[in-house]
Order: structure tokens, then C-alpha cells, then sequence
């Protein structure tokens, strides 16, 4: 049922040229573009902190069901869309791209860090008085336990949040993504894995520069070094959120008289919705429903070949470290600039975007699952041959959390099949992005008011699963 299908002329050649690019990179254009660095990691740290305060309040009134509803929302919306959406509120300025990483990152923060304590050891709480206040309950008798497992997410999360930077340059912010798309239309590859090259040298040495006790430091630094050009008119705000988002049958008779009146009629505005869900909005579903399954399934596979490459139990020395920096540098690369690579090559097809996401999540939970193998301690009659080995000792014993963290995954592969329509793929995305040409606003925000409704049923179809299946991202290797 999948659009799959080669539509350039030279595909090969053009894979040639990449090849070349690849061992042939130019980094005086880095130079070039070395404010462009800046403001990836601008952008990334303040997005970063806003949304870790935020979701740390909301984290607190998470059980409430409105705050759960809310966050679900806004993290079913993939960066890029809040991007194209405070585009025409605040302008092409680094207030778009911060607020484009703070607010679905926020939802992320207050679902995961609410998990975290929930989830956690309340045996501490008994040694707080009761009638304590439950701001000192939770600093003395929660926070000492998550602690630990908050600030690894989070570090996790910045690193995330670098690539999201990255690709706000796809829609004009000033970020890497906004050279690496001039280099790769005008075909200058050596400029392009001069660029690529020097992000993965950033993301890698994360762990050696982003020290816990200086973290504030670089906050303070990203706040005071950000451009201080934002023209915000809150009655531009009001207008947008207020007015211009509004269906236009209730918009037609105030847009063309001058007055901006509103006018409510039930029939007109259920025409008007109907005709997008079957011109656009139900194609759009079907397409990205298709893609994000067959992606579901290919990481799977991927997977379960990649993660014995980086296994203990199956490779040693250099073979393992070399499978690892390949995982690395896959999932380190943002999917949607696998994807404009792809579409370079083979034309606006699914296949670009099955391969793109396929390949970063796969490295993903490759990853992840070959480090849970690792702490596998084998019996003394474990089989001696690696296949036995695999399909009888190691897989048995991790398969569980590997699905548990495939299900996790499939709420953000749905996020990321629908973002990829932007780059011509006939997903949400695309129908979505063609609206905000158009400057229908009030039809970009329809469609992706759709997105995230298919998000959030996503996401919770993957909570039920597993909880019927009773299985956990946790390590449980122990058993």
C-alpha cells in the first residue's frame, strides 16, 4: 500500500558524488557558517532549560487529568509544526526557535520526569514527618532518590534538543539546518559532511564540556549571547490566536467588509472541516499511518541485527567499537536530514523517509538494547555458538525491554512520518506545509490539531500494549 519508487534519473551518480563529498570534507566553510554553530546551541540550551522548569512544575499536577491531556498535546507536535506555527506570531527570530524546542519538550519533561517519580522507592517518605510540607517532602524523601535518573534524561534530552536546533534551520531559523539545506540543493557535499563532521564532533563531546556543576553557567551564556532582535507585538499575539486561527466561514464576512467580525454558523464551519478531512486530512492519515507502520516494523528488524554488533556476548575489540561509532554517528544524524539525503537520490517517494527513520531509531534501540545485553551474565552451560547463543540465551531474556522501548518509539516515529510531508512526502506534513504556503493558517492549525489527536492515540495504543503484555523499559536482564 506504500508509495515506494525511484523517481531521479541517476541515482548512482548522485550517490558517487556523496561518496566523495564524504571523504573529501571542506571545513573552511565551517568557518563560514560558525554563527550558525552558535545559534544551534543557543537555541538548544534555552529551549532546553525553559522546557525543563516547566515540565518540572507540571510534572507536580501531572495526575490531574487536564495537565496530562495538555502535556500529550503539546508533545504530540513535532518541533518543526510549533516552529511554522510561531512563525507568523513572532517573526524568523530566535524567540521562534526556542519557543519551537521549549513547548513540546515541556510535555516530554512533565510525562517523564512524573514517570520517574512515580515509579521510584517512596521508602525514604517514612522517615519525614507527616504533617511536613510536601515542597520539603519531596526535596528531602523524592528528590535524592530521581535525582540521578532526572539529571541522565536530561542530559539525554540536550542532546536531542541539538538536533532539533539543527533541522529549525530547514524553515529558514538561522541553524545549521539552513546551510546544510543550501549545500545539499546546490550540491556541494564536501560543505555538507564538513558541517555533518564537526555536529557529530559536538554531539560526542557533550560528556567531556556539559559538566553538572557549570551547566548554569552555560544557561546564563546561551540567554546573554542570544539575539536580542525580537520584534513581538502582543497584539499581533491576540490577532493570531484569537482571530486568524479561526475557520474561515466564521472569518469571510469580517476579512472582506474590513471590520474582522465573527460570525458563527454550525453548517458552514462542519462543510468547511469536512472538506478538508476528505480532500486532505483522511489521505494525509492514511499515508502517514502506512509509513509510520512500516517503519515500526523495520526498526524492529534493524534492531535485532544491530544490537548483537555492539554486544559483549557476540563481538570484542575492534569489530564492537567500530559497529558502535557507526550507531552513533546513524542516530546521532537528525532523521530529517537522512531523509533530504535520501530525496536527493531517489526522488519524493516513502522510501527516503522509511530509510531515514528506520536507520535513526534503529541505531537508537540498538543501542540501547546492546547495552542491556551487556549486563546479561551467561550461565556456564550457555551455548558456544553465537547463533545458539542469540536466538536461545540473549534474545529470549531482552526481548521484553526491547519491545517495551519499540512501543516507546512508535509515538515518536508517528511525529516524524508526519514532519517528513515538508520535504514533498504525501504525509500530514506535506498538506500541512502547503496550507502555510497558501497562508491558511486556520487550515495548517486544523491539520495539525489532526496530527496530534494521531499522536495521542498513538501514544496511548502503546501504553496499553504494554501493559497487557507487562513489559517495562526498565533493565530487566536481572531474571
Amino acid at each position: 500500500m506504500a508509495d515506494l519508487e525511484v523517481t531521479t534519473l541517476h541515482p548512482w551518480q548522485e550517490l558517487q558524488r556523496l561518496a566523495i563529498g564524504a571523504v573529501t570534507p571542506d571545513f573552511m566553510a565551517v568557518y563560514e557558517v560558525k554563527q550558525a554553530f552558535l545559534n544551534t546551541v543557543i537555541f538548544a540550551f534555552c529551549g532546553i532549560f525553559l522546557s525543563i522548569v516547566m515540565g518540572s512544575v507540571l510534572a507536580f499536577f501531572f495526575e490531574w487529568k487536564p495537565v496530562r491531556l495538555f502535556c500529550a498535546f503539546i508533545r504530540a507536535v513535532h518541533e518543526i509544526f510549533w516552529a511554522l506555527i510561531f512563525l507568523p506570531v513572532v517573526g524568523l527570530n530566535p524567540l521562534c526557535g526556542v519557543l519551537a524546542i521549549a513547548v513540546p519538550y515541556t510535555g516530554i519533561f512533565a510525562k517523564v520526569y512524573a514517570e520517574i517519580r512515580q515509579e521510584s522507592d517512596h521508602s525514604p517518605l517514612a522517615g519525614v514527618p507527616f504533617q511536613t510540607h510536601p515542597i520539603s517532602r519531596f526535596f528531602y524523601g523524592v528528590l535524592p532518590v530521581i535525582y540521578a535518573d532526572i539529571k541522565h534524561y536530561s542530559s539525554y534530552r540536550l542532546e536531542c534538543a541539538l538536533r532539533s536546533s539543527a533541522i529549525l534551520g530547514f524553515v529558514g531559523l538561522p541553524t545549521l539546518g539552513f546551510h546544510l539545506e543550501t549545500a545539499f540543493r546546490e550540491g556541494l557535499y564536501s560543505e555538507v559532511f564538513a558541517i555533518l563532521y564537526c555536529f557529530y564532533f559536538l554531539i560526542a563531546s557533550l560528556k567531556y564540556w556539559v559538566k553538572e556543576k557549570i551547566s548554569w553557567l552555560y544557561v546564563v551564556l546561551a540567554f546573554a549571547f542570544i539575539s536580542k532582535e525580537i520584534s513581538l507585538s502582543w497584539g499581533n499575539v491576540t490577532r493570531f490566536f484569537t482571530y486568524e486561527i479561526l475557520p474561515w466561514p466564521m472569518r469571510r464576512e469580517g476579512v472582506l467588509s474590513g471590520t474582522q467580525d465573527i460570525s458563527f454558523s454550525w453548517d458552514q464551519v462542519w462543510g468547511w472541516g469536512q472538506d478538508i478531512l476528505q480532500t486532505e486530512g483522511f489521505a494525509g492519515v492514511w499515508e502517514t499511518v502506512v509509513l509510520t507502520q512500516i517503519v515500526l516494523v523495520g526498526t524492529g528488524v534493524l534492531t535485532l541485527l544491530a544490537f548483537p554488533l555492539v554486544c559483549r556476548h557476540f563481538q570484542q575489540g575492534f569489530p564492537k567499537h567500530f559497529s558502535r561509532y557507526i550507531l552513533i554517528i546513524i542516530r546521532t544524524t537528525p532523521e530529517y536530514i537522512l531523509a533530504y539525503a535520501f530525496l536527493q537520490l531517489w526522488g519524493p517517494s516513502m522510501l527516503p523517509a522509511i530509510l531515514a527513520i528506520g536507520l535513526h531509531n534503529g541505531a537508537i534501540l540498538g543501542h540501547l538494547t546492546g547495552q542491556n545485553a551487556d549486563l546479561i551474565q551467561l550461565r556456564a552451560d550457555a551455548p558456544k555458538g553465537k547463533i545458539n547463543r542469540y536466538f536461545f540465551e540473549v534474545l529470549p531474556r531482552v526481548y521484553g525491554q526491547f519491545l517495551a522501548f519499540l512501543f516507546y518509539r512508535w509515538e515518536v516515529m508517528m511525529r516524524e512520518s508526519a514532519i517528513l510531508g515538508i520535504l514533498g512526502i504525501y504525509t500530514l506534513g506535506f498538506y500541512i506545509d502547503s496550507a502555510i504556503s497558501d497562508d491558511k493558517m486556520d487550515k495548517a492549525v486544523f491539520l495539525i490539531l489532526i496530527t496530534a489527536l494521531l499522536n495521542m492515540i498513538i501514544d496511548t495504543t502503546s501504553q496499553i500494549i504494554r501493559k497487557r503484555l507487562k513489559i517495562s523499559t526498565k533493565l530487566v536482564t536481572s531474571s
